[in-house]
């Protein structure tokens, strides 16, 4: 696939476009999206807000990469700030639910509640996230955390666009692969990497066998 430049905030007309809350995950998971709303003359406000990612370390590699292409695009980036004590906190009692889980429910809730809250302090009427563009998550599960989060204000929407949709997934893995972004393997929490390691193993462990029988 080709690659074209993206449309920067500079080459736009920022007073006729929508202002938008964009939760973002990571630079993979985003690019796309913004690329998309940027063409459609939507203005994002990046909200990076998550607290589930550990260690630190991972936050801050993931959030730093996100902030280099938003600056390149000229995108606003608003810092959460990492404060995963408190996640924990909402999620005890979760640890070793599976992906797509209980645990993922309480999490989505967690860091919507605060893309639905900045929205409300902004005075901006829609949040999206982009959770909703990846394989890996319960797009029900996301869009459920997403409306409720809404609902606790009465100027805010959420909305639930299909990012996997109209070439997005596609889209999304061009220009992984064109910035060369970090693509990591897990979610983001101690849990998640625990599940993603446990797979590895066992799927290593099941390859060995089958080289093993055909040795024989």
């Amino acid at each position: 696939m080709r690659i074209q430049a993206f449309v920067t905030s500079a080459r736009l007309n920022l007073a006729t476009m929508e202002t938008v809350i964009l939760h973002s995950c990571c630079a993979p998971c985003s690019a796309a999206v913004l690329e998309w709303m940027l063409a459609h003359d939507i203005r994002p406000v990046v909200f990076y807000f998550n607290p589930n990612i550990f260690p630190q370390a991972e936050y801050e590699k993931r959030k730093n990469e996100l902030t280099a292409h938003c600056q390149k695009l000229g995108v606003e980036v608003v810092d959460g700030d990492w404060d995963h004590n408190v996640w924990l906190d909402a999620v005890k009692g979760l640890e070793n639910e599976p992906e797509r889980g209980r645990r993922c429910t309480v999490c989505f809730s967690v860091r919507l509640r605060a893309a639905a809250k900045l929205a409300h302090d902004r005075g901006i009427t829609r949040f999206t996230t982009t959770l909703a563009s990846s394989r890996w998550k319960n797009l029900d599960q996301v869009n459920a955390a997403g409306r409720e989060a809404a609902a606790q204000y009465d100027n805010v929407q959420y909305w639930d666009k299909n990012w996997r949709k109209d070439g997005l997934q596609d889209r999304r893995n061009a220009l992984l692969k064109f910035y060369g972004f970090y693509n990591q393997t897990w979610c983001g929490c101690e849990f998640s990497y625990r599940d993603a390691q446990k797979r590895a193993a066992e799927i290593a462990s099941r390859i060995s066998a089958q080289s093993n029988k055909t040795s024989i």
